[in-house]
């Protein structure tokens, strides 16, 4: 099950393979889902849950970049430098994740310096709740 960024070779995709496929198919399966971008096999018992984190991810994902954006906007900025700079910067935090290895928890803190901005910005998505979906 790929996502809507397989239309740019970019989707996180996953299938389910059953324990009495063949090697052929296999290797069909791969190099098909290769195409569209990353995949992995998983459980199929969890399928579900992977499904939506691996297709809902990229309307969230929108939404915030837009947020970003309308944000900067408000604060001066031109609409299309601001959506450049949104979505190159959340695409950039998504790539240190799978680069480094190191929980975004680990990442992020790196960035809070004490009273400053992100910090600040990061109470309030917390006190907002958005993050209890």
């Amino acid at each position: 099950m790929p996502n809507t960024a397989a239309a740019i070779g970019a989707s996180a995709s996953i299938f389910s393979v059953p324990r009495d496929t063949t090697v052929e198919m296999m290797k069909i399966v791969e190099n098909l889902a290769s195409k569209v971008g990353m995949y992995l096999d998983v459980d199929s018992k969890n399928f579900n849950a992977y499904a939506a984190i691996a297709g809902s991810t990229p309307a969230w994902a929108y939404m915030f970049i837009e947020s970003l954006a309308d944000g900067g906007v408000l604060a001066g900025c031109s609409r299309e430098t601001a959506l450049k700079l949104a979505a190159q910067s959340v695409m950039g935090a998504a790539q240190m994740v799978l680069a480094t290895g190191e929980h975004p928890a680990a990442l992020r803190d790196k960035i809070c310096s004490p009273g400053g901005t992100t910090i600040s910005g990061l109470r309030k998505l917390e006190e907002s709740g958005i993050l209890n979906i």
